[in-house]
């Protein structure tokens, strides 16, 4: 699978260049802190409601307003999904991100009745990790939870650089070996030794978290070029996160400038100086990276997704999507469930 941006303002016959190392030396500063804090095993059929964002934020970092949680499918495959979301579908060495820390329910493929995660647990404090066993009897479902904490906009939920949850893939090699060893050595290692967190060690969760938001930005319009320091910028980030909001909203660059509070020419030469491209394009680029994230971790038909990233017409959503990924929507999709069956 292609990992490689689109919607950039290349030459042509300029290949794109590679985001990788400015993805990396970009999500190398953020501050982050954190730790595996819960392992569940599941057996079908299971599904749980999360505690609110707020209490887990308090549970797990003791004075900040939100953290971010992860899921590692260790084993299985489940669902998750917050609220006014369609559910996404995790498989095993898949990782599932909640950037804001949402309330969100999961669950397995079989129906089951919705329990309250926190009538499965014991209360804290907690001499040892917790491990959640809950279920029917049936096929086995293994997760392995983590929180990090961090003031950087980008898991600000007003920006919303990010969509409340997905689902990355990492694909065969390095970077799903990575994150297998990461998730077998936190849970070897992690302890609470305190009374009020987790501790050591933090660095395997901080590390995982880069790798999978390097994989899940890859395709970011411009993720080379500054993207992440585009929600640290004064004028783009206010016009950013009105396109992230409302990605099917038929917008122009003058809306945009009204909600960035600066003129239509300021706006764009911002733009194009933080970010290589103009407000209109970026807003191509987004889309089409919102519509290979449904594409990927919903059954939404083409139809629907076209709706969502604001494509009246199939065809012209298709006809844009091959340009900026090479394949048609439904041959990508059929790709990446391919991709799925033989891991």
């Amino acid at each position: 699978m292609s990992w490689r941006p689109a919607g950039h303002d290349s030459g042509t016959g300029v290949p794109d260049p590679d985001p990788a190392p400015a993805l990396s030396a970009a999500l190398d500063r953020l501050r982050l802190s954190g730790a595996i804090f819960l392992r569940g095993e599941y057996t079908e059929g299971w599904a749980y409601s999360s505690i609110p964002a707020k209490d887990a934020a308090a549970l797990l970092a003791p004075g900040s307003e939100r953290v971010v949680l992860f899921h590692v499918v260790a084993e299985g495959r489940c669902w998750i999904k917050v609220e006014g979301s369609e559910p996404l579908w995790a498989d095993s060495g898949d990782v599932i991100v909640l950037p804001y820390g949402d309330t969100h329910q999961m669950g397995g493929t079989s129906q089951a009745a919705m329990v309250p995660v926190g009538t499965l647990i014991q209360s804290p404090p907690w001499a040892e990790m917790p491990v959640i066993r809950h279920g029917e009897g049936g096929a086995p479902t293994q997760l392995v939870c983590g929180y990090l904490d961090s003031d950087d906009p980008l898991f600000d939920p007003r920006l919303k650089a990010l969509p409340p949850v997905f689902v990355v893939s990492p694909p065969s090699g390095a970077a799903r070996l990575f994150v297998r060893a990461s998730i077998d050595y936190a849970v070897q290692q992690t302890s609470q030794v305190d009374v009020d967190r987790f501790t050591v060690p933090t660095h395997v969760p901080e590390l995982l978290l880069r790798e999978v938001l390097k994989l899940h930005l890859a395709s970011a319009p411009a993720a080379e070029r500054g993207w992440l320091g585009a929600l640290h910028d004064p004028v783009t980030a206010p016009a950013v996160a009105c396109m992230h909001a409302q990605p099917d909203r038929k917008w122009t660059v003058a809306e945009l400038a009204t909600a960035a509070n600066v003129s239509v020419s300021v706006l764009d030469e911002r733009f194009r100086t933080v970010l290589g491209l103009p407000p209109i394009r970026y807003l191509a680029g987004w889309r089409m990276h919102v519509a290979r994230d449904l594409l990927e971790s919903t059954a939404l038909g083409i139809a629907v997704v076209a709706r969502r990233v604001g494509y009246d017409s199939e065809e012209a959503f298709s006809r844009a999507f091959k340009r900026a990924h090479g394949q048609a929507p439904s041959r990508w999709r059929r790709g990446v469930a391919a991709q799925s069956a033989t891991r």
